[in-house]
């Protein structure tokens, strides 16, 4: 399946993402980039690495964060972004060389499988630390990658009311289908919500041996489509409406179209004339390895 060494509770998710969920990433990659983006700039705001620094980027994903990060420590820093998906590293790589940075590197890895030979200063994880099937596992290798005093800082969504972009539109996928109890597709393992509460990601990581556990709350207005089409595709393939519509595959194409209707229906507020705007929830969590 892939050459990376991958725990066994994470093989399925790793297909996901090196499957169907990277072609869906890369069909909507600026929708997707762009609020990531948002999140991540505002948990960056106040909590950067220091200039000169070495940076581990906890799933990269594409790279774009993993080359933010790079041109914040500059030349004599580093930023090495590393994702289970050998096929978003391969595109973080391509998009590296783009941009001419040379302080930068990726790597295709489970970190909840293993170790890193390397020592870093601070680590960043923008929405990438909600799919380990079990983050404490891959936080402790995460820790033991840094420094005494080293730092983290990650980025998870809050609780879906928060997020109603996505919560609606699985509402109203609920009006018409359940989860599948038999499928064969594979899922993106605990969901991006496993880490929504802040007494769930603050016992995480104490157990995975971090202190000085911070949490801030971001609050943002993200663009979801240019039009309520564009949106509407978006909840369709991503998030979880869109996980139930690919785990029924085309078991469900006779009432596909009467859900996307319905999600025309039910998302039509969200619309401007700019495009489609949500309300959008997550938690910049901060903590430090005291070594």
């Amino acid at each position: 399946m892939t050459g990376v060494n991958v725990a066994a509770a994470n093989e399925e998710a790793t297909e996901a993402w090196n499957g169907p969920l990277f072609d869906v990433w890369s069909s909507f990659r600026d929708i997707v980039v762009a609020n990531a983006r948002a999140h991540g700039d505002a948990a960056l705001s106040d909590h950067r690495p220091e200039p000169g620094a070495r940076v581990l980027d906890i799933g990269c994903g594409l790279g774009d964060s993993t080359l933010q990060l790079a041109e914040i420590v500059g030349p004599e820093g580093h930023a090495h972004g590393v994702d289970v998906a050998e096929r978003m590293i391969e595109g973080a790589r391509e998009d590296a060389r783009s941009a001419g940075l040379e302080n930068v590197t990726f790597e295709a890895v489970d970190v909840q499988a293993g170790g890193f030979d390397d020592v870093y200063d601070y680590a960043f994880g923008r929405f990438g630390t909600m799919f380990f099937a079990s983050p404490v596992a891959a936080l402790r290798n995460v820790r033991a990658a840094l420094r005494p005093g080293g730092r983290l800082n990650m980025v998870v969504w809050r609780r879906k009311l928060d997020n109603e972009w996505l919560h609606r539109a699985e509402l109203i996928v609920e009006q018409f289908l359940e989860r599948p109890e038999e499928y064969e597709e594979p899922t993106c393992g605990p969901g991006p919500f496993s880490m929504a509460g802040a007494d769930t990601v603050s016992d995480v990581l104490k157990h995975a041996g971090f202190e000085d556990i911070q949490l801030k709350r971001q609050d943002l207005k993200i663009k979801t489509g240019k039009d309520l089409d564009q949106a509407v595709d978006v909840v369709m393939a991503i998030g979880p409406a869109g996980e139930v519509l690919r785990l029924w595959g085309d078991r469900v194409d006779e009432i596909r179209p009467k859900v996307r209707q319905a999600l025309l229906e039910g998302m039509a507020d969200m619309a401007t004339d700019e495009g489609v705007y949500a309300d959008s929830s997550t938690w910049a969590v901060r903590a430090t390895n005291p070594g």
